[in-house]
């Protein structure tokens, strides 16, 4: 059977209780008119003015406390609703509002949403034809990868995406980092681990990797290193026939009718997996984070929704579970030294705690140093000119923080996250994955 719950794992005391989130109601007629999604902006927008908890998270609550601020009257009454857009445009869904300050969460009567709220104003927008070819572009990274699969168009694409022109035609900021695309994709390298229908679960130790988009064509290593460190205790590690981009930068985009094509490619799929008695991995957090929480939210009737959601595990999460279970190799051949962690938004988002911590911390001669703090990745809000540099800036106590201990490796869950901090820095330095730690202290 696949694994069950998150329930004594490791680190379980990191865990808080999640605050009751109803589905997002996107069928009703309601939800889609702009004058109710207006007036519903302009009761969260009061309610955050008279609270403030959430001024220093992101850029676009500053943004909201300024168009008050500087308005006529200084009160919410004295902003135009055509403004409400530009809170909408600063916010990159990383849910930290939701999951950590906000006091007036579902039950409480108030019922504030912020994130799904913006998601809402998004979903709207998009419908309304609001998103222009350069964010659409920006939110198809598979589309992408797929050309640059074509030995002969890699370099091309990888030039196109160096290029000042095209980005700011795309609208991308010429100093954000774009990660290339590799010569040798995922499918490619382990292609011997691909199976082309499930087959039961050899194990309680057999998981299928989800690699996403992002794992397959740009970051092949970390696959390899996931893979290698699984295998050495003892999880057998298999791969779909085929699999799509799990579409997080098109919900985050707005774009709904992407999210319903990738969840019927890759829910009855992966359900079927599930019930064979496989558990899966995402490596990346916010494919985790979709799975789990955005496709229940918006499908709450789908049973494999469901059952995906509850068979789907981070890395260090599965890893933590085989701890507990006496199962993980603690054979550490090479300390790590100093490491600062920072924990990605969109797993904390998740509640399963901060298990690469307590992984990294059973390594001899090593001290782990978390940072709870959002780097600003946000998807593609890093990346596009009108943003990156408040993103950048929501990095700044992270990388001050590296600057100060010296650590002798800084990591976060979240590959992208770690580019941001990569950005920050501008040292040359380079971030890297838990798990490529692991597996270094492992010495495989």
């Amino acid at each position: 059977m696949a694994l069950d719950s998150r329930e004594g794992t490791m680190a379980g005391k990191w865990v808080a209780d999640a605050p009751v989130r109803p589905p997002l109601d996107w069928n009703s007629p309601q939800f889609w008119d702009e004058g109710e999604l207006l007036a519903e902006l302009e009761r969260v927008f009061d309610i955050c003015d008279g609270c403030r908890r959430c001024h220093n998270l992101c850029n676009a609550f500053p943004t909201l406390f300024e168009l008050i601020d500087e308005s006529t009257t200084g009160q919410l009454s004295g902003v135009s609703r055509h403004e409400f857009w530009k809170v909408v445009a600063n916010c990159h869904l990383c849910d930290q509002c939701y999951s950590r300050k906000c006091p007036y969460v579902s039950p409480h009567e108030w019922r504030v949403d912020f994130p799904r709220l913006m998601l809402r104003a998004r979903m709207v927008r998009y419908r309304n034809g609001g998103v222009g070819w350069g964010m659409r572009l920006l939110a198809s990274p598979e589309t992408l990868g797929r050309v640059a699969a074509l030995p002969l168009l890699r370099p091309v694409i990888n030039a196109a995406m160096r290029s000042g022109f095209l980005r700011r035609l795309a609208g991308v900021h010429p100093d954000a980092v774009l990660p290339p695309y590799q010569r040798n994709t995922v499918r490619r390298l382990f292609r011997n681990r691909v199976m082309a229908q499930p087959v039961p679960a050899p194990s309680d130790a057999a998981v299928v990797l989800f690699a996403s988009c992002y794992g397959n064509y740009q970051e092949a290593g970390l696959i390899a290193d996931l893979i290698a460190v699984f295998e050495h205790n003892g999880i057998t590690v298999v791969l779909t026939e085929q699999e799509r981009c799990c579409a997080m930068r098109h919900l985050e985009m707005g774009d709904l009718a992407a999210v319903e094509r990738s969840r019927d490619m890759n829910i009855p799929m992966l359900a079927d997996w599930v019930e064979h008695g496989w558990s899966i991995v995402a490596p990346v957090p916010s494919c985790g984070y979709l799975f789990r929480q955005g496709l229940p939210s918006l499908f709450p009737s789908d049973p494999r929704v469901r059952k995906v959601a509850g068979a789907l595990f981070d890395p260090f999460e599965y890893l933590a579970m085989r701890h507990d279970k006496g199962c993980l190799k603690t054979d550490f051949r090479h300390p790590l030294g100093v490491v600062l962690y920072q924990q990605p938004c969109h797993l904390e988002a998740q509640r399963i705690g901060m298990q690469s911590c307590a992984i990294l911390s059973l390594v001899p001669q090593t001290h782990v140093e978390p940072m709870v703090r959002c780097c600003g990745h946000g998807g593609s809000h890093a990346i596009r000119a009108v943003s990156h540099r408040a993103a950048l800036a929501m990095a700044t106590p992270i990388v001050e923080r590296i600057r100060q201990i010296i650590p002798e490796h800084y990591c976060s869950d979240c590959p992208m996250a770690g580019r941001q901090l990569e950005s920050g820095l501008a040292d040359g330095s380079r971030a890297e994955h838990p798990v490529t730690l692991l597996r270094r202290a492992y010495g495989i």
